[in-house]
C-alpha cells in the first residue's frame, strides 16, 4: 500500500483546469479524488470531457458532492429535488464514484419531522440503488434540523436503507463542538465516507461565522487549531473499525491564489502526518506545529 492510499483532495480546494488540478493531485502521491459537481459541470467540453479527464488521471473518485436541500420537502419543491438527484447521481454513476454525498437541509421551507425527513433520505437512497451508489448523509453545524452527526446517524438508522450512511465532516463536529465520545457508537460500515479539515480559531458561536469560516479559511489538518481533537478523532475511528477513505474537505480562498503544487504537498505533508505520527501513534501534534509551540 502507498504511503498515501487511503486518503484524497478535493477538487474544490485547488484553483485551475479540472486536468491541472488532477494531475497535481497525482503528482504529489495521491490516488483518488473527492469531485465536486462544479468542476464536472463547468468543464470546456462539458461533462463527458470531464468524465475522460478524471478517467485518465488514473485517481478513483473518493466520492461526488454535493446534493444539498433534498430533505424535508412538499409538493412541487420536493419533485424539483427528486429531480436533481436524479441528475447528481447519473453524473455520479458516469465518474465512477461509488458515493454521492448529501449534506442536512438549512432550508426554512422544510420540515423538521424527523419521520419525514428519514423517509426522504430512504427515498433518495432507492433512487441510487440501480445505479450500484451509496449516499453519505451529513450534517452541516449550519443545517436547520441536522447540525449534528448524532442526529444524522439516528436518520440513517431510521431511514434502514443499506446504501445510506454517514458522512462525516471535522469541521462541522469541532464548530458545533459535537462530543468525540459519540464516534464510539457509530456503525463502522456506515460510514461511508470521512472529510478532513482544520481551522484557525476555537470558537465559531454562531451558523453566519461557521459558514463564513467553512467556505473560506479551512486548512489542512494540522495546519489549525484542533490538532489534538482531529487526531482523536481520527484514532477514534481506527479504533472503531473504519477502514474506508479519507477526503481532504479544504475550502480555502487562500490556497486557491497559491500554485497547484504548492497546496497538493501541504496536502501530501498532513497525510504524512496523520499516517505515521497519528495512526502509528509516535506523536499527538505534527512535528511543524510542536516548534512552533516550543517558541
Amino acid at each position: 500500500m502507498g504511503m498515501l492510499d487511503g486518503f484524497g483532495m478535493d477538487t474544490i480546494t485547488l484553483a485551475g483546469p479540472l486536468e491541472a488540478k488532477l494531475a497535481a493531485m497525482a503528482d504529489a502521491g495521491f490516488s483518488q479524488v473527492m469531485l465536486s459537481a462544479r468542476d464536472i459541470v463547468g468543464h470546456p467540453g462539458g461533462v463527458p470531457a470531464a468524465v475522460a479527464a478524471v478517467r485518465a488521471s488514473g485517481l478513483r473518485p473518493t466520492g461526488f458532492q454535493v446534493l444539498r436541500d433534498f430533505e424535508g420537502l412538499s409538493g412541487h419543491l420536493h419533485g424539483y429535488k427528486v429531480d436533481i438527484a436524479k441528475s447528481m447521481l447519473e453524473m455520479c454513476a458516469a465518474l465512477g464514484s461509488e458515493v454521492l454525498l448529501a449534506c442536512s437541509s438549512t432550508s426554512r421551507h422544510a420540515t423538521q419531522d424527523l419521520d419525514a425527513i428519514a423517509r426522504d433520505l430512504r427515498k433518495l437512497a432507492m433512487l441510487a440503488v440501480p445505479l450500484g451508489i451509496k449516499v453519505a448523509y451529513e450534517a452541516l453545524s449550519w443545517g436547520r434540523t441536522v447540525n449534528e452527526f448524532t442526529t444524522s446517524w439516528d436518520l440513517v438508522c431510521m431511514a434502514d436503507c443499506p446504501n445510506l450512511g454517514l458522512g462525516l465532516d471535522s469541521f462541522h463536529v469541532f464548530a458545533a463542538k459535537t462530543p468525540l465520545e459519540a464516534i464510539d457508537t457509530l456503525d463502522p460500515a456506515r460510514i461511508f465516507l470521512v472529510q478532513l479539515s482544520d481551522f484557525m480559531w476555537q470558537e465559531t458561536p454562531s451558523f453566519e461565522e461557521r459558514m463564513a469560516t467553512a467556505r473560506t479559511f479551512r486548512v489542512f489538518p494540522g495546519e489549525g487549531v484542533h490538532s489534538n481533537e482531529l487526531a482523536d478523532l481520527v484514532l477514534r475511528l481506527d479504533r472503531l473499525g473504519y477502514r474506508g477513505d479519507y477526503s481532504y474537505e479544504v475550502f480555502n480562498d487562500d490556497y486557491q491564489q497559491l500554485p497547484l503544487d504548492t497546496v497538493a504537498q501541504r496536502a501530501r505533508r498532513s497525510t504524512l502526518w496523520l499516517r505515521e505520527d497519528v495512526l502509528h501513534r509516535a506523536l499527538p501534534l505534527p512535528k511543524w506545529v510542536q516548534g512552533r509551540v516550543r517558541r
